[in-house]
């Protein structure tokens, strides 16, 4: 699997393939390290002991397939990267850009480094320049910024940066690698989409089977779109999406391409009705509506416990709470005490979306936020 990996590494396509078949078989595909990352993609134990297949770093794009085996050649001729000012400092500065340091660290290949990876690529100016000044000293032979064997004394500091949210750190994943490796922007959704009766795209041919039905609900990622017009002169598109379960395509003929082009924008969450039908071994899907997932998700019957210590976070809930129009989601509180649990469930219905469980998590003394 490894070799045929590397085989089709320049075929995003037919990777997030290998990586559904990855899945059904148990394997895990660990993503991209600058120190563990061979340039091609190799066989290696994983944390559980069990063989996994490690990401390749030729395989991100915009980094170079040559630059990737420098990258893993000084690796193996001198030891591990100690950070990105150590990785600036040892590799040719011809080897090293801009557009290369942040597709490395939107795919996360510096997270044992740095985790906040936006702060990575607010860092990628000064760590060039650093690079620019280490490959200027060895040249040079001076030593004022380095110690006897060619090290930097202090490496300066990385930039602050606001760390990216879940969604937005998947996004960038998904340019820098061509599917979603790490986790899909579907799973924000939780349950919520068994209770809108969501068909995962890998389950279609079985569920078609069982239900003898051709109608399906499906919920995607929109990744790209392309428009044509038909011999009549109708407009009509073929929409790429993905789910947890992997890529797929369905058409749009013009009148419900007409009326939902505004949100076939790439990264946007849909919740789409489509006909399903096999013409041979392909199975072609007609959209016949669409929504966008965060409105049909508002309005789903979902609940949300909420865990506190103390009335800290209150003002900040109700904050977040108040933001948005009612829904039909319920929200209970349980406060934990020294020496019992109290439940108190808010009068009302609300919006229960991503966004507000990523914001209620992030409150500062929330324990936790989880999905009833």
């Amino acid at each position: 699997l490894a070799a045929s990996m590397t085989l089709d590494m320049g075929n995003t396509d037919k990777l997030s393939s290998f990586r559904q078949e990855l899945d059904r078989m148990g394997i895990k595909l660990l993503p991209p390290d600058v120190n563990r990352s061979s340039w091609d993609f190799a066989v290696e134990s994983g944390p559980d002991g069990k063989a996994a297949i490690r990401y390749a770093l030729a395989a991100i794009r915009n980094v170079g397939g040559k630059a990737m085996r420098d990258l893993v050649a000084e690796r193996a001729a001198n030891g591990p990267f100690r950070g990105l000012f150590d990785l600036a400092q040892r590799l040719d500065g011809k080897v090293l850009n801009k557009r290369m340091l942040e597709s490395l660290a939107a795919a996360g290949a510096f997270d044992q480094f740095v985790a906040n990876r936006a702060q990575v690529m607010a860092a990628a100016d000064l760590v060039l320049r650093h690079a620019s000044a280490a490959a200027s000293e060895r040249g040079s032979g001076q030593a004022s910024l380095f110690g006897g064997k060619g090290e930097f004394v202090q490496p300066p500091s990385l930039p602050a940066a606001t760390e990216w949210g879940p969604l937005d750190r998947l996004a960038k994943e998904f340019e820098a690698i061509g599917f979603y490796l790490s986790a899909h922007p579907l799973d924000a959704y939780g349950k919520t989409l068994a209770r809108l009766g969501v068909t995962a795209f890998a389950d279609l041919r079985e569920q078609m089977r069982i239900k003898r039905s051709t109608r399906f609900t499906l919920a995607g990622i929109v990744a790209g779109k392309q428009e044509r017009t038909s011999a009549r002169g109708n407009r009509f598109a073929f929409v790429q999406m993905s789910d947890q379960s992997g890529l797929y395509e369905a058409t749009m003929f013009s009148e419900v391409l007409s009326s939902s082009r505004e949100l076939l924008v790439a990264g946007n969450a849909l919740l789409v009705t489509a006909d399903a039908q096999l013409q041979g071994d392909d199975l072609r899907l007609t959209v016949q509506s669409v929504r966008a997932l965060d409105q049909a998700a508002a309005t789903a019957a979902a609940g949300l416990m909420i865990f506190l210590r103390d009335p800290a976070p209150l003002k900040g809930l109700d904050g977040i709470l108040k933001r948005d129009a009612k829904g039909r989601g319920t929200i209970s509180l349980l406060l934990e005490l020294p020496d019992r649990e109290v439940e108190m469930k808010l009068p009302g219905g609300f919006q229960i979306t991503p966004q507000v469980r990523a914001a209620l998590k992030a409150l500062p003394g929330i324990v936790d936020v989880r999905e009833t």
